[in-house]
């Protein structure tokens, strides 16, 4: 076990390097660079750039550099701490994260906390009725929150608070604290919009943990481990969350991978219908002014975040199923 967590560790350092230069490529990649969308975008108000300002733009963003110049300088700043200077922001990379990356976690955090508290019981109640009413019936919103795309649902709930209560259920906190400084009466206006997002982003998942658990811990009841637990006189609910719902688990474990960078990345789509100050809108602003350092750096953070997701998996799901032996010990 701690020869292949040694190795993990070890095949971090490449699997990263070989994330970066891809997706340093691929930002690369579309016609142009950042200062051609910003002349772009000059010209549309009908301002024009004289050439010289153009030569020492691009002298001071060391866009005349090749591509693998460019990569090399941001790669060895990146290792001292610092992600280089957003072009269309004008600030440090470090900076413009930072100050998104608490609200994003909070918002990911409390939906994975609802998909967990959700799915749990429900699927142990799901498979230890099963064909039941309320096995169907979950089983039917299961359906119903796996076909309904998030942003659908988020656009729905939008249209009802403007409808019908006259509110806006958009952003994270009332028009008299957006700019307030932090304190307990912003904290609690923040919790009384948190539900919004929390309820968006976590349905899908919900619905989807709900079957896959449900399908797992079904087919370990069946199991002879189980006849021969119950034979022997344990009760029903020591027998159930001893070892079918133990091993039934896994799938909680087993998203940790991509769960964790969800933490960070938030959802774009969802961020940008719910205008929540989060780094999923600035990473996708960033990638439509091929703002290279910004958005080179959130893909960083979150391929770093994958693999250290995935091998948290991996170390809890030896735990919790024994029967996980690694390199055939």
């Amino acid at each position: 076990m701690l020869q292949y967590f040694l190795r993990r560790l070890v095949l971090t350092i490449p699997t990263l390097l070989v994330v970066s230069v891809i997706s340093f490529t691929l930002i690369q990649l579309p016609p142009g660079d950042y200062l051609t969308s910003y002349m772009a975008a000059r010209a549309a108000q009908g301002e024009m750039m004289d050439q010289a300002a153009i030569d020492a733009m691009t002298r001071q963003y060391g866009l005349d550099q090749p591509m693998y110049m460019q990569y090399l300088r941001w790669l060895g700043k990146a290792v001292r701490g610092d992600f280089g200077q957003s072009f269309l922001w004008n600030r440090p990379v470090s900076e413009l994260i930072w100050e998104r990356l608490g609200l994003t976690v909070a918002i990911s955090l409390a939906a994975l906390l609802f998909v967990w508290a959700v799915a749990f019981p429900v699927s142990v109640y799901a498979a230890t009725h099963q064909y039941s009413f309320g096995d169907h019936l979950f089983s039917f919103f299961g359906f119903i929150g796996l076909g309904f795309p998030d942003f659908m649902v988020a656009l729905i709930l939008l249209w009802i608070g403007y409808r019908y209560f006259d509110t806006n259920l958009g952003g994270l906190f009332s028009d008299a604290f957006i700019e307030a400084p932090w304190g307990w009466p912003k904290f609690l206006d923040m919790l009384k919009h948190l539900w919004v997002p929390m309820v968006v982003l976590g349905m899908g998942g919900t619905a989807g943990l709900i079957r896959t658990t449900r399908a797992n811990l079904l087919d370990e009841l069946h199991k002879p481990y189980v006849t021969t637990a119950r034979a022997k006189g344990l009760t029903e609910t020591k027998l159930l969350f001893k070892y079918p719902v133990r091993v039934a688990l896994k799938p909680f474990f087993a998203t940790l991978g991509w769960q964790l960078p969800n933490l960070v990345s938030g959802a774009t789509v969802i961020a940008v219908v719910l205008s929540l100050p989060t780094t999923g809108p600035l990473y996708l602003q960033a990638l439509l002014t091929q703002d290279m350092f910004l958005a080179g750096t959130i893909v960083m953070m979150l391929s770093a975040l994958t693999v250290i997701g995935t091998l948290l998996s991996d170390i809890l799901l030896v735990l919790v199923d024994p029967r996980i032996r690694y390199g055939g010990g």
